[in-house]
């Protein structure tokens, strides 16, 4: 729920080299943040460095601690009073300009790379970093963005930038599938002006696209966004190397829009790679903004962007 806390650009925002600002860190602070396996049970923080924990719940805050890593100071407390008192304390405090300014170089690099990795052509259907990149473009100021999936919300995760704090809702160290219908509706209820986009894998998609039906009964106009590559790809990247075998990792190219259709919604497909993708998203925006929910089925290809993600 982190996700959008410092907006879309701020400066001090680290995403993709995040693992090597922790490691330089002098002084790391888990505001609500707990050592589970996202931080490796806290084997990823750096041992000299000054480790202030904060947390209300007391298991959460000493989760793991004296095996991997130790707490220097361990707070149990309301994370937001903690990171207020810390702020009105911290007057006249600038962080290592030079340290920082190498973060940034970093992760400028690792954009850049990503980027041009979306320039390459897939075969028959859309790269996938490609459509993320589209659907960014478009994003308002309000979106909220549901991520609903596996290695499709994977890449969706490097790309998509939400504008602010609450703006990206996802079942977090969970990693449930099918969220997705029920976190949209929650969203579009409790901020009925907010353009809502569910990001859905083609796995995922099929556990909840019958909330189609509710958005539509309901008046509640909704956009999805399926990246259909016929498979549950983050099984497969990992089964696939260790048995060489991608038994029950195959699917179809499902017409999802059709389904969407059919339960009273609309429904936009995008599917050779000669279609433009950002005329087909700002049509579904168009179609979305006369009240109705969209689901967009965009046929993609494999990449090798998320290789060696771990899913087994």
């Amino acid at each position: 729920m982190a996700r959008g806390i410092l907006g879309k650009n701020s400066p001090l925002h680290i995403r993709h080299e995040r693992s090597r600002a922790l490691k330089e860190a002098d002084l790391v602070i888990l505001a609500g943040t707990s050592c589970d396996f996202r931080l490796s049970y806290g084997r990823v923080l750096p041992r000299k460095a000054i480790i202030i924990a904060v947390n209300r719940d007391k298991i959460q805050l000493y989760m793991n601690s004296d095996i991997f890593w130790k707490p220097s100071v361990a707070i149990q407390g309301d994370v937001g009073s903690f990171i207020q008192e810390l702020s009105l304390n911290l007057t006249g405090y600038k962080c290592n300009d030079d340290w920082l300014e190498k973060l940034k170089e970093t992760e400028r690099l690792k954009e850049e790379a990503i980027f041009k990795m979306s320039e390459q052509p897939s075969l028959d259907y859309h790269n996938p970093l490609k459509v993320l990149y589209e659907l960014e473009k478009i994003l308002p100021d309000n979106a909220i963005l549901v991520a609903d999936g596996g290695d499709f919300v994977g890449t969706a995760a490097n790309i998509l930038r939400p504008r602010g704090p609450l703006q990206w809702l996802d079942p977090g160290p969970f990693g449930t599938l099918g969220v997705g219908g029920g976190f949209a509706l929650g969203a579009k209820l409790c901020r009925p002006d907010a353009q809502v986009w569910i990001v859905y894998g083609d796995g995922s998609c099929a556990f909840s696209i019958a909330e189609m039906d509710t958005f539509v009964r309901h008046k509640l106009p909704v956009l999805a966004l399926v990246g259909n590559d016929a498979a549950w790809t983050q099984i497969a990247r990992e089964q696939v190397p260790i048995f060489g075998t991608s038994v029950a990792c195959n699917l179809a190219y499902t017409n999802y829009h059709d389904v969407a259709i059919g339960y009273g919604a609309k429904g936009v497909l995008i599917s050779s790679n000669t279609e433009d993708i950002s005329k087909a998203l700002t049509q579904a925006t168009h179609i979305y903004a006369q009240g109705n929910s969209v689901l967009v089925n965009v046929l993609i290809g494999k990449s090798k962007f998320r290789e060696g993600s771990i899913a087994v």
